[in-house]
């Protein structure tokens, strides 16, 4: 096949590949979000974020997308489970954040229960998006576990993430 033939082919893309496009629309000026400094602000915001009306009967995450300054660039609901757990699948969460072209993630999960000790699963998890996060330069700056009536859990307080 000659030059010209192969640069034809590769102009005519075939019905069969689908377009993929990527948005985010943000309509909050970067200077006007709000910045997350200590795990007590992350923990303000994502109790905004989550229906005190549910929090005790569905294990949720939910994820904050953060830029440079470590404001808040939007949330994402990454998952709703039952009583006793919840999928979160790494890949979706740094799809989003990749889209939304954020530079940091916090990851917030509930505990219906009321416990606010990881369990086993938690703490692998975390330790994956950690890993995975440092990898696409896109670092996990805290996963926090939140209790209904009030209260959190901060890996990154607790030392277990290290920048």
């Amino acid at each position: 096949m000659n030059p010209i033939n192969q640069q034809t082919m590769s102009l005519q893309m075939p019905k069969e590949i689908a377009e993929v496009r990527v948005t985010y629309k943000s309509k909050v000026y970067a200077a006007d979000r709000p910045q997350v400094r200590a795990s007590e602000d992350a923990h303000r915001y994502f109790r905004q974020i989550w229906d005190e009306d549910t929090i005790e009967f569905f294990e949720e995450a939910f994820l904050l997308l953060l830029d440079r300054s470590n404001r808040i660039m939007g949330w994402y609901k990454v998952s709703q489970g039952g009583m006793a757990g919840t999928v979160v699948d790494a890949k979706v969460i740094f799809a989003t954040a990749l889209k939304a072209r954020a530079s940091s993630i916090i990851l917030a999960h509930n505990h219906p229960s009321g416990q606010l000790y990881p369990s086993k699963a938690d703490s692998e998890l975390t330790q994956k998006l950690f890993t995975a996060g440092k990898a696409l330069d896109l670092p996990l700056l805290d996963h926090l576990i939140l209790a209904p009536e009030g209260g959190f859990y901060s890996f990154a307080d607790e030392g277990l993430i290290n920048h």
